[in-house]
């Protein structure tokens, strides 16, 4: 196994993002692309990335291998990438040999660990409502909200998206109508559920992976979040409900 990138922003990037949610992974490589599928530690979101074999200047992978990997440690040497440097990863000696090359040459050896026991299965999820919008009005939204309260309401009445949050004393509304920008789709004419915004916000840094983000939720259901870059990458994270007790 032997995979070269020349824009190794595709895998930091993406990691750092994932890195905020689960610190053990394993890397899934198939002849087609890269992937992630994880669960954090407290079964409340779960994280989907795909890097395609296409991102890559040299992909070479017979066969399907899994890796399980600390990103800690990973994350320690995607710090040490510079502007100029091409990163290449093998398996070597039962390591992730991860080599980054451009003036000179570095070359970092991850042991691997044991993740059998965290295998994920992506759930089916069959949702009522959908939102394309910016990325950036998204993280915006998510920090009003974070002012006032730890939970965030998302509402959709016909076609307005309200984002909402009180406590016992303060309350934050943003309302965003449907728009070039912002597109609304759903099946139901009022759709409502409720999600922590710490994890939302973490969701939200990936944004720094694509302008646009795609949400699908339903009511009192997982809520979905996707970030694609195309022929390149996605990322999709999906984040449990909290009960809304009126």
């Amino acid at each position: 196994m032997k995979v070269v990138l020349a824009e190794p922003k595709f895998l930091k990037e993406p990691l750092f993002i994932i890195g905020d949610l689960v610190n053990e992974v394993t890397f899934k490589f198939t002849k087609e692309k890269l992937g992630i599928i994880a669960m954090d530690p407290a079964n409340v979101a779960m994280i989907v990335f795909n890097l395609l074999s296409t991102s890559f200047v040299d992909y070479n992978v017979e066969k399907d291998i899994d890796l399980g990997v600390n990103l800690d440690s990973i994350k320690q040497v995607l710090r040490r990438i510079k502007p100029s440097d091409t990163l290449m990863m093998e398996l070597k000696d039962n390591r992730l040999r991860i080599t980054l090359k451009s003036d000179n040459t570095r070359t970092f050896n991850i042991p691997l660990i044991n993740l059998e026991d965290q295998k994920q299965e992506i759930p089916k999820l069959e949702f009522s409502s959908k939102i394309e919008m910016p990325s950036s009005l998204f993280e915006e939204a998510i920090s009003d909200i974070e002012v006032v309260s730890d939970a965030l309401d998302i509402k959709l009445d016909d076609n307005k998206l309200t984002l909402e949050s009180t406590d016992a004393i303060n309350h934050a509304l943003v309302e965003l109508s449907s728009s070039e920008d912002i597109l609304i789709t759903s099946k139901d004419k009022k759709t409502r559920s409720r999600y922590s915004i710490d994890y939302l916000k973490k969701i939200a840094k990936g944004g720094k992976l694509s302008d646009n983000v795609v949400l699908n939720f339903s009511n009192d259901y997982p809520l979905r979040a996707d970030y694609k870059i195309t022929d390149k990458l996605s990322l999709s994270m999906i984040l449990a409900p909290r009960v809304i007790n009126e």
